[in-house]
This record gives structure tokens, sequence and C-alpha cells, in this order.
């Protein structure tokens, strides 16, 4: 096995030489073999004698056709249609010149010999590679520790899985299981299908353990329950990506790719993409505030598809706006699209005030806010500031400068709150309906979101960290579920607000039943290529540990107060809500003692304020019941 490691290490231009020469040999064998064949054994002498010229033309044009065709770089592993092709090529060039030679030498047969040949080195050249190809794997699976795996699918996607499979160093495909009962017994990319129910067996023979889920244009749904049978049956499954993530240049690789927010959900995307959203925007004067955070960035990048006049970006953190601006500024500058950076906090009237006057700002979509539930919980005071009264100055300034438009994005959290978050952000909602009442010029509207799945603080994120430290994975209740959407879905949401605000309006999104935090850290895990750890034989990869539900948090959260003030929009996953308000006095009276609540660092003020003027308010320690 020495000697086979030795020569799996050679360089890459050692092994082209060594290639050279095999194809050499079989050019002068392959001749020898022509005129056998021709002639019988032995060749007869006068034959010989005639011949010999011919054999020494066609070894030195030959040696100049491989050279130019360079069949010697084509790499085993690559062993397809189109290097067949260029053996068959070098084929007819070798009949075609040793015919020309023969016959310009008057030899017997100028022909027959010609074409006996070069049928013997297409078939000899052929055998060679598809042999070194098969020693090759063979060397490395005995030298390595390739580990084996079954390809779930033998539709294109999982052929070309294979194909990249076999220049893996880590990983060997050793068959296709496929649904498929015609494809069974076939084999298909040099592998075996086999049936489903076979694997059992085949897991057994060949000590598999992992299986790559080729099936990227099956139904999500088909997946999920595929990829739920085998983690029950002890499999680790690894999926692979779309069609559109390969193109991109995302699907290619023989490694599980990152788990997306889209397989997390087990549902399909919601189709926000209608004709309104691009009407509403093309052309205006678009200001995001907060743009550098997970939502804010990801509005600035489906705006631009939008086609208006000018983005411009405000945000407080200088390494998150830099950050966003350096993401944007190629793609403006090819849409047509211009975009303009803005340091500075909403908690400064002065300038926000000057920014829009600045830049004769259209639409306001405002994303700035404290999100953390924990963080605000501890940090009531600060939460409250930048959730509430920077709202209101964003806000009051729109109204002020008759901006056509302004979008608050809220939170389900902020539906019978039982946090300082949540309520903070009902506050908002509050005093955004209270200026509509009086505004004659900006449509204001609230959107609201469920948990957004990859943006700062989210699971994605912070379970993906743990997994890849190997776990635990830390979920703070069995039981706690979450309403879940994507940040694309989030971010075309509040466009869609925009385009559909009359006035007042609460969005919220048709995202289907809430789903456990527990199933998305078990899916996750599945997802990753790992298993979840069993407490009772702790057989498994990663654990999962339950932590206990947190300050502010409770079980479930909703996204309406009263599911009876529904209405329909143009879009048939988008619902309205007409929420109960305060009056101006009430308002006025709450933003009054919520200052002084401030100016005067008093969070029991604060929430004593906000059990008074927050609708379905629990005190935190309710969060569990």
């Amino acid at each position: 096995m020495n000697g086979a490691r030795w020569l799996l290490d050679r360089s890459r231009a050692f092994k082209c030489r060594l290639t050279y020469a095999v194809d050499m040999g079989l050019v002068i064998g392959a001749f020898h073999a022509g005129l056998a064949l021709r002639y019988g054994l032995p060749v007869p002498e006068t034959v010989g004698r005639l011949l010999w010229p011919l054999g020494l033309v066609v070894a030195g044009s030959d040696a100049v056709l491989l050279a130019v065709l360079q069949l010697h770089r084509i790499k085993l592993t690559a062993i397809e249609g189109s290097a067949i092709l260029r053996i068959a090529a070098v084929s007819a060039g070798l009949a075609a010149t040793a015919a020309w030679a023969g016959h310009q030498l008057n030899a017997p047969d100028p022909f027959a010999v010609p074409l006996v040949f070069a049928a013997v080195f297409f078939a000899a050249a052929v055998s060679v590679r598809v042999g070194g190809l098969h020693l090759l794997t063979l060397l490395a699976d005995q030298t390595g520790h390739r580990r084996p795996v079954l390809i779930y699918g033998a539709g294109a996607a999982g052929i070309q899985l294979a194909a990249a499979l076999r220049q893996s160093h880590d990983t060997r495909a050793v068959g296709f299981v496929d649904d498929t009962p015609a494809l069974h017994g076939l084999t298909v990319g040099g592998l075996m299908v086999w049936s489903p129910a076979r694997l059992s067996d085949l897991a057994e023979r060949h000590a598999v353990r992992r299986i790559l889920l080729a099936i990227p244009s099956s139904p999500r749904a088909r997946q999920n329950a595929l990829i739920a049978d085998l983690s029950a049956r002890g499999f680790e499954v690894h999926v692979l990506p779309s069609y559109s993530g390969m193109i991109t240049g995302r699907g290619t690789s023989t490694t599980p790719h990152p788990v997306t927010p889209d397989a997390l959900l087990g549902r399909d995307k919601v189709d926000l993409d209608v004709p309104e959203i691009a009407r509403t925007y093309a052309g205006r004067v678009v200001m995001v505030t907060g743009a550098g955070g997970s939502v804010g960035a990801e509005l600035c990048r489906q705006l631009i598809e939008c086609k208006p006049a000018r983005i411009v970006l405000f945000e407080h953190n200088e390494y998150a706006l830099h950050a966003i601006d350096h993401e944007l500024r190629p793609r403006v500058e090819g849409a047509g699209v211009a975009l303009t950076v803005r340091l500075g906090s909403v908690t400064d009237r002065s300038r926000v005030a000057a920014v829009m006057d600045e830049d004769r700002v259209e639409i306001v979509l405002h994303a700035a806010a404290y999100k953390h539930v924990p963080l605000v919980e501890e940090n009531a005071l600060e939460g409250a500031r930048n959730n509430v009264l920077c709202t209101q100055i964003v806000a009051e300034v729109a109204q002020a400068r008759g901006v056509e438009r302004f979008i608050l994005i809220s939170t389900d959290k902020a539906v019978r709150p039982t946090n300082v978050m949540g309520a903070t952000k009902r506050m908002a909602e509050l005093v955004v309906q209270d200026l509509q009442t009086r505004s004659r010029d900006t449509r204001f509207s609230m959107v609201r979101f469920g948990n957004v799945l990859g943006s700062s603080g989210s699971v994605l994120p912070l379970f993906r960290k743990q997994i890849e430290a190997g776990g635990p994975v830390t979920v703070t209740h069995p039981e706690v579920t979450r309403f879940f959407m994507t940040i694309p879905e989030a971010a075309r949401l509040v466009l869609l607000a925009g385009a559909y605000s009359t006035g007042g309006d609460v969005f919220v999104l048709d995202m289907g039943q809430p789903r456990r935090i527990l199933d998305i850290a078990r899916k996750m895990i599945t997802l990753s290529g790992r298993s979840v750890r069993d407490p009772a034989s702790g057989a498994g990869d990663i654990e999962i540990r339950i932590t206990g539900l947190r300050p502010g948090e409770k079980l479930r959260e909703e996204l309406l107060i009263d599911g009876a003030s529904l209405r329909s929009t143009p879009h048939a996953k988008i619902l309205r809500a007409e929420d109960p308000m305060l009056s101006q006095i009430e308002v006025a009276a709450m933003l009054r003692d919520l200052t002084r609540a401030i100016e005067q660092g008093d969070p029991d003020h604060l929430r004593r304020l906000i059990a008074a003027r927050v609708e379905g308010y629990g005190p935190p320690d309710r969060a569990a019941l």
C-alpha cells in the first residue's frame, strides 16, 4: 500500500507525463495488434518489411497528435461523454494519419490496418482509463478513511452529486436510493439504484450512517417527511440545495449546506412579490432607520429592486452603517439608484429633521428599535426611550415634513405583552395610531412580525453556533411556541404595508401555525447532519438542554389583540387588524408619564404605567402560566 500512496501523492505534472507515456505505449501496441488481427501471428516477414516504415511514421505523427489533443490532461475522475469523444477524435486522427502514410509508402492494405489499429487503440484507451479510475478508487478506499454514504434520489441532482463525490477525499457514494420502481436495479452514474425498502440492508452491508438527500425539486413537505423518517431510523441526513443554489455556486459542495430559514419553517415561503410594491416606491426617496440591523438591511436590499430615486441609510452604529453601505454600493450603481449614508440617532430630533430636510425624504421605514426581550427587561427605561419616545420623534418629524408614508416595524410581542420590550412596542403603536388621527398628508401604518429567523439574536444563529461547538442546544421550555418568518418575508411585508396603507393600519402576515422551539432545535440539529442525544442512553451527538423561561418570556405569542377585527387586503396572506386606540389626551398623558419615569430613573413607575395603558399586559412572573 506504500506504493499506492506514493502514486496518489504524485504531482499533477508527473501523472500527465505518465499518462502520455501509457498512451504512446497503447499506440505502438495497437499498431502491432492491428497487424496481427489483419495478417495473423506471426506476421509474414515480407509484410513486416514493407510495414515497418509505416510504423515509424505512425509513432512519430501520433506523438504529436496526442500532445495536440491532450489526452493526457483528461482526469481519470472526469471520464464522461466529452472525454470519450476526445479519445474517439484521437483514434480517427490515428486512422487517417496511418491511412495517408500507408498510401504514400505503397504499403499493402493501406486502409484495412489503420482502421483496425484505430479501433484497437480506442478500446484500449477507454479501458485503461476506466480501469485506472476503479483502481484509484480502490486504492483511495484502502489507504484513506472515506466515509460511505447513500444518495437518496437518482435524478439529475443525485447524478451530479455522485460525480462530485468521486473527487472527494473523505466521502464516497456506495449507491442510490430512489422511490421510482422503474429505476430499481439499474446502474446510474456508475452506482446501483435501490428501493428504499433495502435501506437497512444497504446500511449494514456498507456501514452507512449518512444519507445525502438529493431531491431539491421535491415539495418541501415531502422532504420534511423523508428527513423525519430517516432521522428516526438513525441516519444523519444532509440536504442538497435547490438548482438555484447550485447555479449561484452554493450547491455543488459535498458537505452539508447551512440550515436555511426556509428549511426550518417547513412551509413554502409566502409569495410577496406583487406589482404594488414597485409602484409605491419607484422614483421616491426612502429613508430606513436602523438600516444596519438585520431587517433594516434586508429592507434596503429589496428596495433596490423597486427603483426608488434614493435610499437614505440612517444608523447610529458606525460599523453596521459602513457594512451595509459597502454591500449595497455596487448594487445601487448598477440599478441606477442613489444611496446616501447618514450617521445619527433616532433620539436626536434635530438630526432626524435635518436628514429628512436635506434628502427630501418621502417615505420612512422605521426599523430602529431595541428588540431583545431579556436585555430590554433588564434595561427597561432605555428600552422605553428607544422604542417609544424615538418612534414619537421620527413620526412627528415625518408628519411635520409632509412625508407621504410612515411604516413602523412592530412585533407579535406587542399583543397582550408579558415583557417590557413587547409593551413598549405596543406603546409605539399607540403613538403612531394617535398621530394618524391628526394627519392630513402622511399615512401611518404598522407591521407586526413574528420571530424573524436569521436576524441577530434569533434562534437560527444561536443554535448554529451551539451546534458548531458540539452543544448543548439550549431551549427555555419544551412547550414554548412562536410564529416564524424569514428576513425576506419580513422586509417584503413592510414594503407591502406601505403600498396597502390607508392610514392607521396594523398589518400581519398569515404565517400558519406557531412552531415549537424544541421542534426547531431538533430539526436544525438533523439538517446540520448531526443527531439529537438521547438523555436516557446517551446516544447521539448534540444535547438539547431545557434552561427555563427567561424574565418576561411567555409560552405563546399572539398576532392579534382582537381576532374579530381582521380585515382582508388585496394579498391573501396579508391581513389588516383594527386594534383599539387611546385618545389623544390619553396618549399625551402616557408620554408625559413615560418621560417622567425615564428622567427620574424609575423602572417601577414605568411598569405601573405599562400596566395602566397597555391592554392585556401581565407582569413578567405570569410568563410561565
